[in-house]
């Protein structure tokens, strides 16, 4: 499904002549293509849509970081291309759940899998990545989950 959006909007892209949308999504593209192949080498079928929004957060954290060291020197054009490529590939995400929303959803998960302590850190986390890939950012939601495992 998400694949043939994309490769609809790449069509749609070439049409409008929206060069920095059509690089985008070409390298988003290319991206899946490369992640099928090492999935299949694996193995494993080709990615699942909720493995492809796993693939888009992971985009859009390099671009997020390379933002910031663009910005650190002094480097607004490149800055600016990557927050463009951000938009681009964020298009394709789900909406990204609020704070108050993760914490219920991390409560959830912890009476869900009757979680006790740090040991149970995994399996709610993994609730939390079946149920909700794409729409939380699970680097500040096991942050999250610590203080809820401990406090």
């Amino acid at each position: 499904m998400l694949r043939d959006d994309i490769n609809n909007a790449v069509k749609e892209a070439m049409k409008a002549k929206d060069e920095r949308k059509l690089s985008t999504l070409r390298m988003v593209n290319s991206t899946i293509k490369n992640a099928d192949i090492e999935a299949r080498g694996q193995g494993k079928p080709p990615l699942s849509d909720a493995d492809l929004l796993g693939v888009f957060q992971k985009m859009i954290k390099q671009r997020q970081e390379s933002v910031e060291l663009y910005d650190k020197g002094g480097r607004a054009e490149l800055a600016a291309q990557e927050r463009a490529e951000i938009a681009v590939i964020s298009a394709y995400l789900p909406k990204q759940m609020s704070e108050d929303e993760v914490r219920a959803a991390i409560t959830a998960a912890i009476a869900e899998t009757g979680a006790a302590g740090m040991k149970d850190m995994g399996k709610v986390i993994g609730v939390l990545r079946a149920k909700f890939a794409g729409q939380m950012d699970f680097g500040k939601a096991s942050g999250m989950v610590k203080a809820a495992l401990t406090g």
